[in-house]
Parts: C-alpha cells; sequence; structure tokens
C-alpha cells in the first residue's frame, strides 16, 4: 500500500502550537507547493510532483486534519478556517527555507491556496486553482434541485455531533462514493492509492467534517470581508476546471475574474481528480503560469 512518493523526503515539520505537518519534499529550484484535495492526501500529486522535481523545489504536504499530518479537535471554530490552514502553509514553506513561493492546490487544497493568496500576497508568487469555485461564488451557484450534487457540502455544514456519527458509520461507502463519481478514469486511483486514501479518511472523520464546516461559517466571513473591500488576488493566477457552469448554469471564468484580474482559466475535459487523470496536462499549467 502506497504511503510515499517515491524519491521524496519526509519532513515532520511543527507549523503552529500543537500542529505539525507531514510533508514530502524533493527537486531543485523554485519552490512550488502542492495541497491536495478531498478525500485525498499529498499521494494525489505524486505524478505531477515527480515530473515538477525535475526543475522546482516541490513541497507536498497533507493538510491540517487530513493523512500523517496532525489533527487537532476542533474549540472555537477557527482551527479549521482557510485563513488558519492557510497560515500553516506559510510556516511550513518557510521552516523548509522558502519565504516566497508558488502554490497549486486541488478542491479543498485550492480553497486554502485562495485563502493563502488574499493573506499573503507578498509570500505567494502565482497561484493555481484545480475544480472549485471561490467559497462565496460556490454557495452562490448552488440552488434549486441542482444543488444535491453537493449533499456532502451541506451535510458537513451540520453543527457537531450528527454528521460525524453518519459518516463514520459508514466511511469507506461515503469517502468511496466521491472516489467513484468524480472520476472519469477509474484507472487513475488504482485499488492501493484508494485504499490508501480511504484509510486516510477513516481516521480523519472529525477533522475534514471540520474543514467542510468551516466553509459554512468562519470561510464564509472572512470571504465576504475581503470581498466588500475589494480585495483581490495579486499574483498571476491559473484556474483548471470541469465545466460545471454548463450543468448548474454559471460563467466560472467570469466568477474567478472578479477575484483575480491576471487569470487564465481554461475548462478541462477529465474528471475532477485531474492531477491523477490529467497529470501531464496539470504539469505543464504550473510549469507555464511560474514561467510566466
Amino acid at each position: 500500500m502506497p504511503s510515499v512518493i517515491p524519491g521524496f523526503t519526509y519532513h515532520r515539520v511543527p507549523v503552529a502550537d500543537g500542529v505539525s505537518l507531514n510533508a514530502a519534499v524533493s527537486g531543485a529550484g523554485s519552490p512550488i507547493v502542492l495541497l491536495h484535495g478531498f478525500p485525498q492526501t499529498h499521494l494525489m500529486w505524486r505524478h505531477v510532483a515527480a515530473d515538477l522535481a525535475a526543475d522546482h523545489t516541490v513541497i507536498c504536504p497533507d493538510l491540517r486534519g487530513y493523512g500523517a499530518s496532525d489533527k487537532p479537535a476542533e474549540t472555537d471554530g477557527s482551527g479549521y478556517a482557510k485563513r488558519t490552514m492557510a497560515a500553516d502553509i506559510v510556516a511550513l514553506a518557510r521552516a523548509l527555507g522558502h519565504d516566497r513561493f508558488a502554490l497549486a492546490g486541488h478542491d479543498r487544497g485550492a480553497l486554502v491556496a485562495f485563502r493563502a493568496g488574499l493573506d499573503h500576497p507578498e509570500t505567494i508568487t502565482h497561484l493555481a486553482c484545480l475544480d472549485v469555485l471561490p467559497t462565496l461564488d460556490m454557495w452562490d451557484v448552488l440552488h434549486g434541485v441542482t444543488a444535491a450534487v453537493g449533499f456532502h457540502l451541506y451535510l458537513m455544514a451540520q453543527p457537531p455531533g450528527l454528521p460525524e456519527q453518519l459518516i463514520a458509520a459508514a466511511p469507506d461507502a461515503f469517502f468511496g462514493h466521491f472516489l467513484d463519481i468524480w472520476t472519469d478514469d477509474p484507472q487513475a486511483i488504482p485499488a492501493d492509492v484508494r485504499t490508501a486514501y480511504l484509510d486516510a479518511c477513516r481516521a480523519a472523520v472529525p477533522s475534514i467534517v471540520a474543514d467542510y464546516r468551516a466553509s459554512a461559517g468562519i470561510d464564509v466571513t472572512h470571504d465576504r470581508a475581503d470581498q466588500d473591500a475589494g480585495n483581490q488576488l495579486r499574483m498571476p493566477v491559473a484556474v483548471l476546471q470541469q465545466d460545471w457552469g454548463a450543468a448548474l448554469g454559471f460563467d466560472a471564468a467570469a466568477l474567478w475574474r472578479a477575484w483575480a484580474p491576471d487569470l487564465r482559466h481554461t475548462t478541462v475535459t477529465c474528471g475532477h481528480f485531474m492531477a491523477e487523470e490529467a497529470p501531464a496536462t496539470v504539469a505543464r499549467t504550473l510549469r507555464d503560469l511560474v514561467a510566466g
């Protein structure tokens, strides 16, 4: 069962009081940090990371609450705010010797990357977000029966207790559901990698729910404050996205452009797990973004 990316060195790095992140590092050159999504770990970047390590220093952490990173209990509603998780990533990179770096995130990791870009514009040189909308826009485009596609967002937004109990009762069925329906190429997530994802998620139900719950609470507050203040992402931004707009009735590029004036938006034809289904496309996008 895979637990590491071959050829990468692993570090356990303290990033906050009582919180350390597990991070895989390899390569040399300008740094790129890659943040995984749900329901995955840093292993989702295994192909892209190996490619980019030929000419970049590549850092692939497990986010707070996921994988082999620490999973602090939520106490005041801010422990899994994207602001907190973004600060983890800045602290991680700094501890590894990088005061400025390019940052790419997929799914949940993209929301952390988005917040890092807003909160730390002097640190994030380039930003890439894979297959998400910013949190405020995500909630706005879900309406009517089409919102059923995001049922998990509403489930995990509920007060502590019931969501955790329901998911913990059948974790493999719950997390496996998304691995099944969000991929166009099942071979992109082989059985041993799937098992690693499910094992990691099964051990992290409370923290995963806390991450999602924050996106229906404190993350909305933070994003709305930036929106009201007219704050935008100052760095070059690349977005790779499935054509959810066609199904749900929105213009994804226009929504992103309101946040990111220097935007490269590309619609892809692969499934949600694009770093595993189309790694060459993702690696090329990241290289072009940083080179540009």
